[in-house]
């Protein structure tokens, strides 16, 4: 028999189970981080593995830290994807109104194009784009990192297909009718009702520039670099030590750990926020 409208629906063991491998499974790799990262590279070699933690978490944290200049590099990413998360959450939420809500010519032809962006893919535009940031003398600056991935194409499809559905038409026209400009409307109007949905693409944009390698190690080098170039330094030497290695992963790891904490709630409601309205 089917349930009753506005009955709650509990889970059943069998849903509890399930939930819970995918838990544990899912935190496994950051677990084996932390406990190589407590090891030392004689011990990570052995056979069978270590299965606990051990006693030089701290000193292979700080080893990581200096021979990575981890400092700068943290710095430089925060500046980094800070920038490309709010620069994508502003123009893919405007683009996406336009595209959603706004009637001009060629506005679907515009929109297919924008989408056929995404399935170009992001190697072939290496040389050119190298180039480019060569010949506007901006090698090894931040800039060259940040402003080719300032607006995304997911963004605004994003964008755009949520507010399809969150933001009334009707409302649009009540705010034209009371005078507001169009630049009223998206700060009024627009950006209240597309919050959720801005939260979610800007934690997916976050993540993604903060985990960004192959373009970071093209344009910047090891004077100027983002964490994940940093990183980078830590696997050269005749040996690389692997202990140390995943001490400045897990580093690495660390900031982004600490934002899902904070928004994490307010993101999880806006992805079930935004399925309830879809």
């Amino acid at each position: 028999m089917a349930p009753r409208a506005g009955r709650q629906l509990h889970a059943g063991p069998v849903t509890y189970t399930v939930l819970t491998v995918f838990t544990v499974v899912s935190l496994l790799p950051l677990f084996w981080t932390v406990i190589a990262s407590s090891r030392t590279d004689h011990r990570l070699a052995e056979t069978p593995p270590p299965l606990w933690f051990g006693g030089n978490l701290f000193k292979n944290l700080q080893t990581a830290w200096e021979q990575g200049g981890l400092g700068k590099a943290m710095l430089n990413s925060v500046i980094v994807a800070g920038s490309i998360t709010i620069g994508t959450v502003l123009f893919s939420t405007i683009a996406g109104f336009a595209f959603a809500k706004l009637k001009f010519r060629f506005s679907s032809t515009l929109l297919l194009i924008t989408i056929g962006t995404m399935m170009v893919p992001p190697q072939l535009g290496v040389v050119p784009l190298y180039l480019w940031m060569a010949d506007l003398h901006w090698s090894n600056q931040l800039q060259a990192v940040i402003l080719p991935t300032f607006v995304s194409a997911f963004g605004v499809f994003f964008m755009r297909q949520y507010l399809v559905q969150a933001l009334p038409t009707e409302l649009i026209e009540a705010a034209r009718m009371d005078g507001a400009s169009s630049l009223r409307i998206i700060w009024h109007v627009v950006f209240p009702a597309a919050r959720p949905a801005m939260a979610v693409l800007g934690l997916l944009t976050f993540v993604m520039a903060w985990n960004d390698f192959l373009w970071p190690i093209i344009a910047l080098n090891q004077a100027n670099p983002t964490v994940q170039v940093a990183l980078n330094q830590l696997g050269t030497g005749y040996i690389p030590d692997q202990a140390v290695i995943m001490a400045g992963a897990l580093l690495g790891t660390l900031p982004l750990l600490v934002a899902f904490i904070l928004f994490g709630k307010q993101i999880v409601g806006g992805i079930m926020q935004g399925a309830v309205k879809g």
